[in-house]
């Protein structure tokens, strides 16, 4: 589908040229800075070189003393403590980091990761009745919690107290735990409110180092699991997760933890990299550790990250590598099959939303084709399978549609729901799936813009390709790691031609775009049906991010095209 294309807005040329005059860069740089809201010399020197000094005090999140005292209470006393933590990436990495932080200084503790099948998302009874009957009587929920306000009180009339570590917006009600550290409470006055969920376990551990004075080094070492989960959850790249992300990610290639290291040497086996990135991360160490919990179960993603010696972690990777692969499988077979049943629908094609439901998909992926759906009809879509006796379903959007309001509005016909504006999670009866259907169509048609069923590309700048060299180049990377907030530069350029010698792999193009009497490698994504276009010497205008890539040890340019189109 083809997408509309609009340039962001260029700074006023004041700002640009006192960022010029004050970093001594040229114009692009200096655009790109001001489009991210930087102005001056501090906060330019604040972006480009983060350090421990920028991290916040941690007591200054609500709850934090009322933490650090009840787990010395604990390691005084020798309680049996459990890390209970969703099963994600942000989850499990920090339950990762946690353990290990604690594990020094206390012999009694455990982690608990629900089954994404049985149990579902966050704090479950299942989780409750285990710590019970295990004589835990502290739990650190790590990444979950902050609204399982009847099941933490369950647990505390069962003699277990809660310490909440979670970065989900809470609801009216807190947890009646011991503490609940959530930088977006209502009442919480802490400097940023975007960590991620291992961003505040790494707070909790930072109290905990200034309070009982234990070494920094043993925190620092822990910071390659901060940015892999900034990374894999998608949370803003900017303010302290930036300064968390750049310390996490120098700790990541200099001496990570041996899971990281051999989940991301597995995933680069046929084509080693000396240097990793965030988008390395995001995209080959996530979904290796995500695939843990999509197929079996999540507790294997902890014992990687956890585990000390790097030939059994590399067993654990092994494992790992070929979930994914079974997930990937999975996922694609199950994407044919919706396709197939929903181009067979009469209706289909006028359809302002998109419903599949089939008993047999695999509940672990069906978010993931949801996103695929999406990317092909881009329109509203719930992708839905039996699970435990009901149907359980996710649900993703696009533009500025507010999917779970939507879904909210069809609430009379659901067991349960809940989620955000893009993403969202639903159960109902077999038997309102029809009824539900009708209601979220009609919701859909209603509320949608016409924009917001049209996909659109925004760039930052438009350039020629012959402004791009290495030492240009050099400089824009100084900008990593990216991500919202400061998301990798989309460049634009008119008229480009190819060599005469593309290449198609699969929906994929490969081609050599001459920029002036230099040639830049690309990579053109979903873009194979323009082969013979590109073939006959045609122009195009393309939008697309500036990466490098790495072969047989060799490092060079290569543009990573987004989107093509014919030329006017």
């Amino acid at each position: 589908m083809q997408k509309n294309w609009r340039a962001k807005p260029i700074p006023t040329p004041e700002v640009v040229n006192h960022l010029k005059s004050v970093l001594g860069i040229g114009d692009i740089l200096a655009i790109l800075l001001a489009q991210r809201g930087i102005q001056t010399f501090d906060e330019a020197k604040h972006f480009f070189r983060p350090d421990k000094s920028f991290l916040h005090d941690p007591f200054l999140m609500p709850d934090m003393q009322a933490a650090v005292n009840r787990i010395e209470v604990a390691l005084k006393k020798g309680e049996k403590v459990l890390l209970f933590g969703d099963y994600d990436v942000d989850g499990t990495t920090s339950v990762s980091l946690m353990y290990l932080f604690l594990k020094p200084h206390h012999d009694q503790l455990e982690f608990y990761i629900p089954d994404r099948f049985l149990e579902g998302y966050g704090i479950s009874q299942a989780g409750i009745d285990y710590a019970a009957n295990e004589g835990f009587s502290l739990v650190i929920s790590l990444d979950c919690g902050v609204k399982s306000v009847e099941l933490i009180a369950q647990a505390k009339e069962r003699g277990i107290d809660f310490i909440v570590c979670d970065h989900h917006e809470p609801g009216e009600v807190l947890p009646p735990a011991i503490a609940v550290l959530d930088a977006k409470r209502k009442d919480s006055n802490y400097p940023y409110t975007e960590l991620s969920g291992c961003g505040v376990g790494f707070k909790l551990a930072q109290a905990l180092t200034q309070y009982f004075v234990w070494p920094e080094d043993d925190l620092w070492a822990l910071m390659d699991f901060v940015a892999v989960s900034i990374a894999c959850d998608i949370v803003q790249m900017d303010g302290e997760n930036r300064a968390l992300s750049y310390l996490g990610m120098q700790k990541l290639n200099a001496n990570p933890h041996p899971g990281i290291k051999v989940l991301l040497k597995k995933a680069f086996e046929k084509n080693p990299k000396k240097v990793y990135d965030i988008s390395d991360v995001l995209f080959y160490a996530g979904p290796r550790i995500n695939a843990a919990g999509r197929l079996y179960h999540a507790k294997g993603a902890v014992e990687l990250l956890i585990e000390q010696s790097e030939d059994k972690a590399w067993e654990f990777a092994q494992a790992l590598h070929l979930h994914n692969e079974q997930r990937r499988n999975l996922e694609q077979e199950i994407s044919k099959q919706a396709e197939s049943e929903l181009e067979a629908m009469p209706d289909f094609a006028k359809s302002k939303s998109t419903v599949a439901y089939n008993p047999e998909w695999n509940k672990g992926v069906i978010g993931i084709v949801a996103s695929r759906l999406v990317e092909k009809y881009y329109r509203p879509t719930i992708v839905l399978t039996r699970s435990e006796g009901k149907l359980a379903g996710s649900a993703r959007s696009v533009g500025n549609f507010d999917i779970h309001s939507a879904i909210e509005a069809c609430s009379e016909h659901l067991l349960q729901f809940g989620g955000h504006t893009h993403a969202a999670g639903l159960t109902l009866k077999e038997e309102n799936l029809v009824a539900f259907k009708a209601a979220f169509e009609k919701v859909v048609t209603e509320r949608i813009h016409p924009d917001d069923l049209q996909p659109s590309l925004e760039y930052d700048l438009e350039i020629p390709l012959n402004l791009i060299h290495d030492k240009w180049v050099d400089k824009l990377m100084q900008m990593n790691p990216f991500g919202p907030g400061n998301m990798n530069p989309i460049f634009m350029s008119r008229k480009v031609r190819d060599t005469g010698m593309p290449k198609a792999y699969g929906e994929h193009l490969s081609l050599n775009l001459w920029a002036g009497e230099q040639v830049i490698g690309a990579m053109a994504f979903s873009q194979a049906v323009n082969l013979n276009a590109v073939k006959q010497g045609k122009l195009f205008d393309i939008c697309y991010h500036i990466d490098r890539s790495e072969f047989n040890g060799k490092t060079r340019l290569q543009l990573r095209i987004l989107d093509m189109k014919p030329s006017e």
